[in-house]
């Protein structure tokens, strides 16, 4: 039965959801839909737990909205008419208990902390569409399949926990102005997806991210990029893509008024207009000056405002070189959590607290970690001056031979360079974390890589690679490491291996590719608050022993041009079960779930300021 499901997911993938039903593609994603004219319908949406799918199959386990009449289900949101005798109906969204979105059920209800398996969730909401306006139903992220109907309709299926989901609902919508969305989300794992079923880190289920309609005109901006142009930093570069009726032949304007830029350009048949007009007086965007233009573009009704920063980011030698400067890239991961409120980050309040820790640690740069964060993070990114690895959740053993697998994950990535296209921030794309070699791996990989550079040939590409030991050598040599741009592992002497901290330091490296190194992590767990000496685990002392140790080890790597260690903050991970130290926590983190700095926090922030200091002169 897998294959058959495997095969139609593929094509699910590749072509948008099957026909049956008059079901939908995804419409073309709104590049910075947040920006558009929106009705939020975040808030308070009704649920029903669902752990036999009994609101999707019937009792022969046949699908209600693959059936003849496409009824049955709970998406059809039934209430009992006046024979209510005659009618038997075994749920009702409008008396059931409600959830938070954006949110994660696991932290909202005690007993759906470890919950694996379908909710139902539903909203109602008041929307008569206006003549000649487009309407679209947009979630920033579902974890992890989820299915959508509107007003009893479906609109298609989706998979993948971290990018956004959206359709053209202009004629779903009620003209009378009463509507309801209902949405089935499913975060069960499994071996063939993306993630596949064994991670670090918490499984939250539900609608994690921001839910909107988004109205624009008839003919509107579906897509723009808007960036300096490859090996010529003196010249702004991109597209504008123009969708619905009469796209051809229109007149798009883009304008950067402080910069004195304002260009006219006509779409072709396609509806798409490209441009490269001078930009010798823009002022670079870095972390040091995080300069960000307003740009304007604009096509007859049609008006997007956003906020863009201009910088190069390119490789020479060892070197990593922004803006044409050699740079080290001062580094922290960071899950997308709030450790101090149980459950994923809730919005703009939580994300901009884990950016201005890093700052204050002295980063210039974040790892983003395991999978797409929310948009909101990019462009805070961008405003707060920090350099962005943003990476897709290509994560341990995926089904590297399984053609959907593949194709979930290009999708992804996909999305992923997509939606952050435009963020100066973003200098790195990651395709993967921790894959253990193999040739089908190798291919899966290297797949991914090319359709990165496919799609954006303007930032770097690499991957978090595994290392191998013999004795005190320590090789990296992953046949992965000849596409990519940066030569990124993961290394963890002084915890999972290597003996004590004061031990490490008799390791010495041999890097077979002559490209800037990145330590993509490194670290070590301790308990807040729990103190001992250098040599007992779990202790700050002991974390704190392991980063001195570890700066002198890896100071020996001669083209070392960036740290990202693990991880900012404490997070959740159900793998940490150890009652005393872990408790269901990941400890790993610089900061305690309760907030507190640990001592490695200032031993990190000190060799910071030397690096700055080596660096940038200050």
């Amino acid at each position: 039965m897998r294959p058959l499901l495997n095969a139609l997911t593929a094509l699910v993938l590749l072509v948008g959801p099957f026909a049956s039903h008059n079901l939908r593609a995804q419409s073309a994603q709104l590049q910075n839909a947040p920006g558009r004219r929106i009705l939020n319908l975040n808030g308070s949406w009704n649920y029903i737990i669902d752990p036999y799918e009994n609101g999707f199959y019937d009792y022969r386990r046949e699908a209600f909205d693959q059936s003849k009449s496409g009824k049955g289900g709970y998406y059809d949101n039934q209430k009992p008419s006046s024979k209510q005798e005659t009618e038997l109906i075994e749920y009702d969204f409008d008396k059931s208990a409600a959830l938070q979105v954006p949110g994660d059920w696991n932290s909202q209800d005690p007993k759906l902390l470890y919950y694996e398996g379908t909710i139902w969730y539903k909203k109602s909401f008041s929307l008569t569409p206006k003549p000649g306006k487009r309407y679209f139903l947009y979630f920033g992220a579902i974890n992890y399949e989820s299915h959508i109907y509107l007003n009893g309709k479906k609109l298609g299926m989706r998979k993948g926990g971290f990018t956004p989901i959206q359709y053209d609902i202009t004629d779903r919508l009620s003209s009378t102005g009463d509507n309801f969305v209902i949405v089935k989300a499913d975060n069960t794992r499994h071996a063939d997806e993306v993630p596949t079923i064994n991670t670090d880190w918490w499984n939250y289920g539900g609608i994690t991210r921001d839910v909107f309609i988004a109205e624009t005109p008839a003919t509107y901006i579906t897509d723009y990029k808007v960036q300096l142009a490859k090996n010529d930093p003196n010249t702004l570069a991109g597209y504008v893509q123009l969708s619905g009726e009469g796209k051809a032949g229109q007149t798009v304007t883009l304008n950067i008024a402080e910069a004195g830029i304002k260009k006219s350009l006509k779409t072709d048949a396609e509806g798409r207009a490209t441009f490269a007009v001078p930009a010798k007086k823009l002022t670079r965007w870095s972390p040091q000056n995080p300069k960000l233009y307003p740009v304007s573009l604009t096509s007859g009704s049609d008006a997007v405002q956003d906020r863009i920063g201009f910088r190069t980011i390119q490789t020479k030698g060892t070197d990593i070189l922004l803006n044409g400067k050699s740079t080290f890239l001062r580094g922290i991961s960071i899950h997308d959590e709030n450790p101090l409120i149980p459950g994923r980050a809730r919005g703009e309040g939580d994300l901009r607290m884990l950016l201005t820790w890093a700052k204050e640690l002295g980063c210039n740069y974040v790892r983003l970690a395991h999978y797409p964060h929310n948009e909101a993070m990019l462009k805070l990114a961008d405003e707060m001056g920090l350099l962005v690895w943003a990476e897709v959740p290509v994560y341990w053993t995926i089904a590297w031979e399984n053609p959907a697998t593949y194709q979930n994950a290009e999708t992804q990535l996909t999305d992923l360079i997509s939606m952050g296209k435009n963020r100066a921030s973003i200098v790195v794309w990651s395709v993967g974390n921790e894959t253990p070699p193999s040739d089908p791996r190798l291919k899966f990989m290297t797949s991914l890589v090319k359709k990165a550079r496919s799609l954006d040939d303007t930032r770097l590409i690499s991957a978090a690679l595994e290392l191998h030991r013999d004795g005190s050598k320590i090789t990296v040599d992953d046949p992965l490491g000849a596409e990519l741009d940066l030569t990124s592992f993961n290394e963890y002497a002084g915890w999972y291996w290597g003996g004590k901290p004061s031990e490490i330091t008799q390791y010495t490296f041999d890097i077979k590719y002559n490209k800037p190194v990145i330590i993509s992590e490194f670290g070590g767990d301790a308990l807040g608050g729990y103190h001992a000496d250098a040599d007992t685990r779990w202790s700050e002392e002991y974390q704190e022993a392991l980063y001195q140790n570890q700066f002198k080890m890896l100071s020996g790597i001669a083209g070392l041009r960036g740290l990202t260690p693990w991880i900012l903050t404490d997070f959740r991970a159900t793998r940490r079960q150890h009652p005393v130290y872990q408790n269901g926590f990941n400890r790993k983190g610089l900061i305690s779930n309760t907030g507190q700095k640990k001592k490695a926090f200032y031993t990190v922030q000190e060799y910071y300021r030397q690096m700055a200091q080596k660096y940038d002169g200050k």
